[in-house]
């Protein structure tokens, strides 16, 4: 048997083996990186949905805080000038519900930090609305007074620009991104 013959079918059989296999190899490797690539976008665009929902839930938040805040302003102002006060409690009570229906969401999404703030707002949010409606009344508790509710209701919006502020910071917004 001549050696040197035989070895060339076996060589050349090796080489298309070895061929075959590389493009198969290289073929699972594209496969791999593609789907790697493909799940990475996916992630991304999940996150991306995810910050979308959160800034979503965070500007209703600060609405409906600001409205009820005004509400509550504006129901005070009135209380004070003896006038018909059905409209303005009206759109006090409409405040307060759009508020409690946004924080119930709120407390499903939001991080533990910002939950804390919003708690906090909401229970004293809570507290001035009852002394306003005890005044509103005329049934008052030792405190209750015009001038109490105005100035709680002045610590609350400090309040809620720092609760704003987390919120902003949650979602990677600085003031240094307007250049201030």
């Amino acid at each position: 048997m001549d050696v040197g013959g035989a070895t060339a079918p076996v060589v050349a059989v090796g080489g298309v083996v070895g061929t075959l296999l590389s493009a198969l190899l290289t073929q699972r490797a594209a496969d791999r990186s593609r789907r790697r690539e493909r799940e990475r976008a996916e992630e991304l665009q999940e996150r991306r949905s995810q910050a979308r929902e959160l800034r979503s839930c965070y500007v209703a938040l600060n609405t409906s805080a600001r409205q009820y805040l005004a509400a509550l302003t504006d129901h005070l102002h009135a209380v004070g000038r003896d006038e018909d006060l059905r409209a303005v409690r009206q759109r006090l009570t409409d405040a307060r519900d759009q508020y409690r229906d946004v924080y119930a969401e709120v407390q499903m999404r939001v991080p533990e930090r910002v939950l804390e703030l919003a708690g906090d707002l909401s229970r004293d949010l809570g507290t001035v609305y009852g002394m306003l409606r005890r005044l509103d009344g005329g049934v008052l508790r030792a405190g209750d007074s015009p001038a109490a509710v105005q100035a709680n209701i002045d610590v609350l919006w400090g309040r809620l620009r720092r609760m704003r502020g987390a919120m902003r910071d949650e979602l990677g917004a600085s003031w240094s991104d307007f250049g201030h």
